[in-house]
């Protein structure tokens, strides 16, 4: 059997990695190894449905393979039309029908944070507010008590101020789980977006009472609050595009 030959053999039975590298090796392995029919045996162990067209569905089974092998990076957004100077949260908290917090909190407020976490606080709850990822939180002062044995509920509405349209984030949910390894209570609602989005449902916001850690089962003292819509948008320019979405009324 010649060179040749059994170069023809063994390429069929590679993977695109190993094809690719061999036509790194010299100029008449590279010859050889751009030939489509082998580039139609890698295809066909990934996507074997394509190959049972005549021809292949882009150019050449190499392209295909080439574009479409790894899986795509996250993209790159634009730069969003929205900004936190330009948004104020409503935010209403109620124990049952007692109205216990209610607040507008400007946008660039809930964006700048809490800077300084109380002393006293748990270390795990620290490292989250000290994370990299975008959480809207606001400090609360003074703290205020909530009792665990009452039904505790929350609205948030957001407002743009260049077009006095209001949009809702989370309508009058209920906290019903509290994290004490994290000393946070939290609530949830599923975004509103705009008709034109219909293809992006079920992105939820979060609310959490942040909470320290005064022993008392009964009662929990709030330090501050926090917003966040982790299993979406987790970066600034995330946040901003999520929230140009929502169903503006």
């Amino acid at each position: 059997m010649s060179y040749e030959e059994i170069l023809k053999a063994v390429f069929p039975l590679l993977e695109g990695a190993d094809l690719a590298s061999c036509m790194a090796v010299c100029k008449q392995w590279r010859d050889m190894a751009q030939d489509d029919y082998f580039w139609k045996c890698v295809c066909a162990k990934r996507w074997p449905s394509v190959c049972k067209r005549r021809d292949p569905p882009t150019v050449t089974y190499y392209k295909l393979y080439q574009t479409f092998y790894k899986r795509q990076g996250r993209q790159i957004l634009l730069p969003p039309r929205l900004s936190f100077d330009n948004l104020e949260f409503f935010i209403d908290i109620w124990t049952e029908d007692k109205l216990i917090f209610s607040e507008v909190v400007p946008g660039p407020a809930l964006h700048t944070g809490i800077k300084s976490p109380p002393p006293g606080i748990c270390d795990r709850l620290r490292f989250q507010l000290e994370g990299p990822d975008c959480k809207m939180t606001l400090p609360v002062e003074p703290g205020f008590k909530v009792p665990l044995s009452k039904t505790v509920s929350v609205s948030v509405l957001v407002g743009r101020k260049d077009s006095n349209r209001v949009a809702c984030i989370i309508n009058k949910s209920i906290f019903d789980y509290i994290d004490r390894t994290s000393y946070r209570a939290m609530a949830f609602d599923y975004l509103g977006l705009s008709p034109a989005h219909p293809f992006v449902p079920g992105i939820r916001a979060w609310i959490s009472l942040l909470f320290m850690d005064d022993r008392n089962d009964s009662v929990i003292d709030v330090f501050g609050i926090e917003m966040d819509f982790c299993d979406a948008a987790k970066s600034r320019d995330e946040v901003l595009w999520l929230l140009d979405i929502l169903d503006w009324k």
